[in-house]
């Protein structure tokens, strides 16, 4: 497992990571893409696609009220343990690159106020990448992106209203956290794109440089 060769696209909420490993998997067939978005998950793993949906659906408008933020990162800890699975399958040779690993839940679940190191430490054990691609993204792009804030989720945003200050806020200190988790690992962030198309071509020069 050690050796296997893998790379994770990074990046704050709005980066464009699904759009760009979308093109990727057209453009990189030898290349193996792990990621929840239903795009990516096999027919046989269905219950992954169907948690994120309860996850958006159900729990994310409950949390605080009829959920707890433990319950969260316990349903979120699915993810995690689905995508070290997928790194871990399928031929060694292929090359794999996976969306945020447990980078991203991780930052978002410490932003969310779960405490539990022995989580994060048990997390911080899984099989290191190879390099790490960050998709850097100005939070006013973001928030375009996102619909102006009409299309967020309460874990893009600080505070109950899904207001432009709370984006910026959080995204700010979402990108501080990411950064933070992958310092010691092989980094390359690129610097914004004008879109999807020339992001997966900064992408895809970075993964085979």
């Amino acid at each position: 497992m050690s050796e296997r060769r893998f790379c994770v696209l990074l990046g704050p909420d709005g980066a464009g990571k699904s759009s760009v490993m979308g093109q990727l998997a057209e453009a990189l067939p030898e290349w193996r893409m792990v990621s929840t978005d239903s795009a990516f998950v096999a027919p046989e793993h269905a219950l992954v696609s169907r948690l994120r949906r309860d996850l958006h659906d159900h729990l994310l408008p409950g949390l605080g009220t009829a959920y707890s933020v433990d319950f969260l990162a316990s349903v979120l800890q699915t993810a995690v343990v689905y995508v070290r699975d997928q790194v871990a399958g399928g031929d060694p040779r292929t090359p794999v690159l996976v969306d945020s690993y447990y980078y991203k839940i991780l930052a978002k679940c410490r932003l969310a106020g779960v405490g539990d190191s022995r989580l994060y430490s048990w997390w911080r054990e899984f099989p290191q990448p190879s390099r790490v691609v960050f998709l850097d993204v100005s939070p006013e792009s973001a928030w375009r992106r996102r619909g102006d804030g009409a299309q967020l989720n309460i874990l893009e945003h600080d505070g109950a209203d899904a207001d432009w200050p709370g984006f910026e806020r959080y995204q700010k200190n979402l990108r501080k956290l990411l950064l933070e988790e992958t310092s010691a690992l092989p980094l390359t962030i690129l610097r914004e794109q004008p879109d999807a198309t020339h992001t997966t071509k900064a992408v895809r020069e970075a993964l085979t440089s």
